[in-house]
Order: structure tokens, then sequence, then C-alpha cells
């Protein structure tokens, strides 16, 4: 990818939906009736310039992809990270550290979730019912199944599994409002001379 943009690339990267077409069509044009350059040179400069467009989308979408897998791994550690302070936090009893750039560490409890899932004993019986798409309707059975009707007509046909899923404890960081995240950076480097 170059960095510097021809004339044409620039004019063909500002281009857009909501703005008129004109002065590209003429600056086009007057490249194409332009005798005094070959026509051949006339169109690698098209061309080349479409090339190089698309030379950045692609870039693009790989620096977009890029980012997206650091960002997943980053998330992950993260919240890796918040779950070992909170682990150690249990270990010590502590549920919450104040400090003096932020305004506290504090402990979330642990907690649980759960998740029904749907299994069908009798696919084509609860399809005879009337509950199919191209296969078992999964969303009008569950809502057929939280009414006393439907749970009667579908009971031997279905049964409905409870999933409990454990979220463990995190660390949450509070700022304060009045101090800015540079201050954070100021104390690592004091901590980092230290050692």
């Amino acid at each position: 990818m170059k960095l510097v943009n021809t004339q044409l690339q620039s004019q063909m990267e500002r281009l857009s939906k909501e703005k008129s077409t004109e002065y590209f069509i003429d600056y086009i044009r007057s490249i194409l009736e332009d005798t005094s350059r070959p026509y051949y040179k006339r169109a690698d400069y098209v061309g080349l310039s479409l090339l190089e467009l698309q030379s950045k989308i692609d870039t693009l979408t790989q620096d977009i992809q890029e980012l997206q897998k650091l960002k997943k791994r980053l998330s992950e550690a993260s919240e890796i990270a918040k779950e070992v302070i909170a682990s150690i936090f249990v270990i010590h009893g502590i549920d919450r550290i104040d400090g003096n750039i932020l305004s506290s560490l504090t402990l979330s409890p642990e907690t649980s979730k759960t998740k029904l899932s749907l299994k069908i004993l009798d696919e084509e019986a609860v399809m005879r019912l009337g509950y199919i798409k191209a296969e078992p309707d999964l969303t009008a059975i569950e809502q057929a199944m939280m009414s006393i009707e439907g749970m009667e007509e579908l009971d031997q046909y279905v049964t409905i599994e409870s999933t409990s899923v454990t979220i463990p404890s995190k660390i949450k960081v509070n700022t304060k409002r009045t101090h800015h995240v540079t201050q954070a950076d100021e104390l690592l480097t004091l901590t980092d001379n230290a050692a």
C-alpha cells in the first residue's frame, strides 16, 4: 500500500452517495480524453488507482481481523486477571480495597444463572401436534410448555432440563471522577523506577 495517493485515487476515496459525482465524472472524462498521453498510460492510471483503492480495503480488512483477534485475546486476559485477583480477595477475606487514584477495587459476589434446555423425546409426536417447521419448532414448544395446556399436551414427548452456570467473582475498578488516567502512568513509572 502506497503512502501517497495519486490525484485520481484521492478523488475516488472522497466519493460518497451523499455527494455529487459531477466533479469525478469530469475528472475521469478529462483523463480519458487527454490525447497527450498514450491510451495505455491512461488505462493504467485509472486501473492502478482502482487496484490501490482495493489494496487499501484488503489491508484494512486484514487489520480489522487482527484487531478483533487481539480484542478477543485481551478481553479474555482481562476476565482471567479479574477472576484471579477476586480469588485472592476471597482467600484473604477482602471485599473492598480503597485506592488513592482509583476509588476502590470491589469484589463482586459469585453468582449463578440457570439455563433451561428442551429435549424432545418423540419428534414425530410433537410434529403431529403441529409444533413443526422443517423440524420440531423449539420456540413454539418452549412457549407451549409455559402453559398448563401445552405442558399436559407435550409432557409425554418432551422433558426440560435445567443447567446452572457459575459466574466466578470478578474485580471491578471504580475510578474517581476527579483524577485522570495519566496519574496511573506516573504511579507505574515510580514503581518501575523503585524496582
